[in-house]
């Protein structure tokens, strides 16, 4: 066993609950020091030729995030306005397209010789290069095997439950930020108009620290910075990111503002080689050979040293007072609070910066001066910064940053926050929400006839705590991984088996269809890559991306199976099942052409004026951003607000370790494509904890030695066993492990003020010698 919290459990319902332990060998290679180049076009071609084949991968290569084309599914980064090159995608890209049309087929025979029990001893890689999931299965009450269920008895079934329910908010309705506009959209009308607001999606988990601090700082929970900007800008700060593995083609843009004379500061715990040396591919083409250093600065910040190292920074540039640092006429015209930030800035203790931080007061008055001559500054960040207990904090403090120097509504600056799905900032859009706002919900009322409930719904941490306690019967995800994608893996599963049905809305196999509630379905899905015919035409869906940008996807494949649905057909069926003639909304029409759903959206959702016109357009349509476009800023007082923030206390106690959990280069989110991580030079195996050598050195253990990891809080202990220790430079203090391996070990109950996303990425633990 790899997690153990609860007793009295079989061994077979702990394997469920988990990444089984490898037996893999761990080798340690060197630290990579440039990223991409060669060595990402062969592992490209190398993954989607073995899953795709040539013509497949030629086929499906040209045309993802080209006009007329495709989204990558892989993250959220969006396509240059104007020309686009012929390779618009990145290594990881690549293998999330290849992933999708990979020739695999997953048939009912399948689950004849594989039991659910069984299943779950294999691994997060095995399951998911099993293939694409091809018909509707069913797991019976009490039984150990799927079996092929029709879609019409499915649909039956599931309504059925619903309908069953005392109360629409014992049903849970989840969404992955992989879903298109115009799925959102039907789904959380037909979650309304079946009443409740109980729409968790992955933004909990990720970015919603993001949006509440941002919504409170400049009025919008969205970044305020066009792809063109990084051309501009002479400074880029990048924080709690590592791009070379979790947004690739965002190294293009940096290598733009570095060929354009900007500068790069570098924040993270550990040193990444995306950040240190890119190679473009396609520079090669171009008989270039030379690679491109990006950052001038690395701090390598103390795991939640973050609130201290922007106080440090931001008092630094107040003290001197010279510089572009301060934009004095922005802050007066626009701004609030900035009085009381500079007496706390200028009361703000060195010792006590320096010691939460990590960095030397030298370290941060040279990122300051850097910070005071550029006269245009882009902050960037992802969960280094929001999964914590203070994210909504740290965002602030970025928004603080910026505002002191005017740098948002202004060419080549702004705030940045990167996704990693390629549609979870459309699905908020579309009102996948579970706070959503009453003039959202006064609209949708008016152009559709339901009647929406006004209660706040439950989000993703909620959720499980309902399910837990038995408040919830049905579990339904729209795409997704819920529970390796969670916190507390075991309190989770334990959730989810408490439910009466769980329904999975899928394209693969993953761990979620094997911890289940007393009956579970599997809905194949359509993917990002294959035509979607309705009513005998080829249809189109929409995305937004991580910058406001609203453009059209069509895939050009064929089928992975001709019993697959649309997204937006299965929840048309659902919703004509469950309410019979008795609802307004024509879900047959609008499903018949995804134009009648864009007219609908246009209608209710602000900014999507002439939706079905402008979207056709190559290059799309940006959305309104008051901010970024005119310095308006919708916030109760009409201001931009500096605020005060205290710096968190992430000194431990003797013994005592904060960890925090990061992707591998082989992975996108919960989806592991190998047992490489390749840029840190780690190979074989996932279940390793990153650790600085004088730690090591403390605890008497040697690289590759297999230890325990604990956890400890609210009485319930904790555990994973069998991890690899490996010698890396991080902070001491500070390890750092792969999720969903290490989940278990985040508490249910860590979670940001304000925003209740998980603090995966400060948990104190414990190392125990095996």
């Amino acid at each position: 066993m790899g997690c153990d919290a609860l007793s009295g459990k079989s061994e077979t319902d702990k394997l469920r609950e988990m990444t089984p332990i490898s037996d893999r060998k761990i080798r340690i290679k060197n630290v990579k020091k440039v990223a991409a180049g060669i060595p990402a076009v062969t592992s490209t071609f190398k993954h989607s030729f073995g899953k795709m084949g040539v013509f497949r991968t030629i086929r499906t290569l040209r045309t993802v995030n080209q006009k007329g084309g495709f989204d990558c599914p892989g993250c959220a980064w969006p396509d240059p306005d104007g020309h686009r090159t012929s390779f618009e995608f990145c290594e990881n890209g690549a293998k999330a397209v290849a992933d999708e049309a990979m020739k695999k087929r997953i048939r009912r025979k399948f689950f004849q010789k594989w039991s659910v029990d069984e299943l779950s001893e294999k691994s997060d890689y095995w399951l998911n290069n099993q293939g694409r999931l091809t018909e509707p299965m069913y797991l019976p009450r009490d039984s150990n095997h799927y079996v092929p269920i029709t879609w019409e008895n499915a649909f039956q079934l599931i309504s059925g439950k619903l309908k069953e329910l005392s109360d629409p908010n014992e049903a849970i309705f989840y969404t992955s930020g992989r879903t298109s506009n115009e799925a959102a959209f039907l789904y959380q009308l037909f979650v309304r108009e079946f009443g409740t607001n109980n729409l968790p999606d992955c933004s909990n988990l990720c970015h919603e620290s993001s949006g509440k601090g941002l919504g409170y700082s400049i009025g919008i929970g969205k970044g305020t910075v066009k792809l063109d900007d990084f051309e501009k800008s002479d400074l880029v700060i990048v924080i709690g990111q590592n791009p070379g593995t979790n947004h690739p083609r965002m190294l293009s843009a940096l290598q733009d503002t570095k060929k354009n004379g900007g500068k790069i500061i570098h924040i993270n715990p550990l040193p990444e080689t995306g950040l240190a040396n890119f190679k473009h591919p396609q520079d090669y083409m171009k008989l270039s050979f030379k690679s491109t250093a990006l950052a001038d600065i690395f701090l390598p910040v103390k795991i939640n040293g973050d609130v201290a190292l922007l106080k440090g920074i931001m008092k630094c540039v107040i003290e001197q007072g010279t510089g572009a640092g301060i934009d004095k006429n922005f802050i007066d015209n626009y701004t609030y609070g900035f009085d009381a930030l500079k007496k706390s800035l200028l009361s703000a203790n060195w010792s006590e910066i320096v010691a939460s931080s990590g960095i030397s007061k030298d370290q941060i008055n040279a990122a300051a001066e850097m910070y005071s001559c550029a006269e245009s500054v882009i902050v960037c960040w992802a969960m280094g910064l929001t999964q914590h207990e203070n994210g909504v904090a740290n965002v602030q403090e970025v928004a603080n940053l910026l505002l002191l120097g005017g740098h948002i509504g202004r060419p080549g600056a702004g705030a940045c926050p990167v996704r990693g799905h390629s549609n979870v900032q459309g699905d908020r859009t579309m009102g996948i929400w579970e706070h959503p706002p009453e003039a959202f919900l006064n609209q949708l009322d008016k152009n559709t006839g339901i009647s929406s409930p006004r209660d706040s719904g439950l989000d993703a941490v909620n959720s499980i705590k309902a399910m837990h306690d038995k408040k919830c019967a049905v579990f339904f995800a729209m795409g997704g991984n819920f529970l390796s994608a969670t916190p507390d893996t075991l309190y989770t599963a334990k959730g989810l088996r408490n439910c009466e049905l769980t329904v999975q809305v899928s394209t693969k196999l993953n761990r979620s269809h094997l911890v289940t509630g007393s009956e579970a379905i599997i809905l194949p899905c359509l993917g990002r890559t294959e035509v979607d015919v309705q009513n005998n035409e080829k249809q189109f869906v929409t995305v937004e991306n991580s910058m406001g940008v609203v453009h059209t996807s069509a895939g050009g494949m064929k089928p992975a199976s001709e019993y697959l649905l649309s997204e937006p057909k299965i929840v048309s069926e659902l919703a004509k099942h469950t309410f019979g003639n008795n609802s307004p909304v024509d879900w047959n029409g609008l499903v018949q052409n995804y134009d009648n759903i864009r007219d609908l959206i246009e209608l209710c959702i602000p900014g999507f004026t002439d939706y079905n016109e402008r979207v056709r357009r190559p290059e799309g349509f940006y959305l309104p951003n008051p901010p970024r476009d005119s310095r308006e800023f919708n916030t109760p007082n009409g201001k931009a607000n500096f605020t005060l923030n205290a710096i968190p206390n992430n000194i431990l106690e003797d013994g005592k370790y904060m960890m925090m959990t990061i992707r591998s280069h082989d992975q996108y989110n919960t989806t592991i494509y190998g047992h490489d991580d390749r840029y840190r030079g780690i190979k074989g195996n996932r279940r390793i904890v990153l650790m600085n050598k004088e730690d090591m050195k403390k605890l008497g253990i040697n690289s590759k030695d297999l230890v325990t990891l604990r956890c400890d809080k609210d009485g319930v202990e904790r555990l994973a066993k069998d991890f690899a220790v490996i010698d890396f430079e991080i902070p001491v203090g500070c390890v750092a492990t792969y999720f969903p391996e290490a989940n278990c070990l985040v508490p249910i109950t860590s979670v940001a003020a304000k925003s209740n996303t998980p603090a995966s990425k400060s948990v104190p633990i414990e190392i125990i010698a095996n």
